[in-house]
This record gives C-alpha cells, sequence and structure tokens, in this order.
C-alpha cells in the first residue's frame, strides 16, 4: 500500500507540520504554559531568560513547522524532524522527567509523530526511487 499513495505524504506532512506550528504558538508564543516555564526553569535559567528562550523556540518551532509544510519532499528535512523529536523527547527524561507519566505527555505526543515522520520519509524515497 505504501508507495502508491500520494496521500500518505500529506496526511503526514499536515499533521507534523501542523503540530511545530501548534506548539510553537500556543504554549510558548499566545500563552506561555506552565509546563514550558518549569522546563526552561529547571535548566536554571532566570525567569526572565526563560520567558525569552520559551518564546524564541516558539518562533523557532514555527518557522521549522513551516519548512516542513512547504519542503515536505526534503528527506533530509523529515530526518531532522526525527531527530528533533527524539531530541525533545529525551531532553524532557532528563529535565523533567516526572512529566512522562502525566497526561497528554511526550511519549504520547512525540512517539506518533517519529512514527509518521518513518512513514512519510519511506513514501519520499519511493517516489524518488520511482523517478530514477
Amino acid at each position: 500500500m505504501l508507495g502508491n499513495n500520494h496521500g500518505y505524504i500529506q496526511l503526514a506532512r499536515y499533521i507534523v507540520s501542523l503540530s511545530w506550528i501548534y506548539h510553537g504558538f500556543f504554549p510558548k508564543l499566545y500563552h506561555v504554559a506552565p509546563l514550558e516555564k518549569l522546563m526552561t526553569g529547571s535548566a536554571g535559567f532566570s525567569a526572565e531568560v526563560s520567558d525569552l528562550i520559551t518564546r524564541s523556540a516558539g518562533v523557532a518551532e514555527i518557522i521549522f513547522g513551516l519548512c516542513l509544510f512547504v519542503f515536505y519532499k526534503h528527506k533530509h528535512l523529515v530526518t531532522l524532524n526525527i531527530l528533533a523529536l527524539i531530541g525533545l523527547l529525551l531532553a524532557v527524561v532528563v529535565m523533567q522527567p516526572q512529566l512522562l507519566i502525566e497526561a497528554f505527555n511526550p511519549v504520547t505526543t512525540n512517539l506518533p509523530l517519529i512514527a509518521l515522520s518513518f512513514i512519510w520519509l519511506k513514501e519520499i524515497k519511493l517516489q524518488n526511487n520511482r523517478y530514477l
């Protein structure tokens, strides 16, 4: 089934890129979520620096989500997405492991996005092989 339906790339593209945009905008720019403050605060930064880091991360996540949306056929960008999601999950493991057992935690968010990204990456590779 994979490889003969461009819809898989589109579905993964929308879900993953919009997740980055959503998580960059709402909990980091629109209203800084308490968990975001906890994560940056646990790194030892002052409240002002934590706020700046959180908001900068929000802008970066929105830009990354837009890049994923626009340049969705670039396998290196999708691979970077997978590595970033793994890195963010590991950051939570190291900095705030108690968050891993909360509702709607990074495990239940990142692992499905990573899985979709692997499907997306496989589809990109299959499509590229068809054009060789």
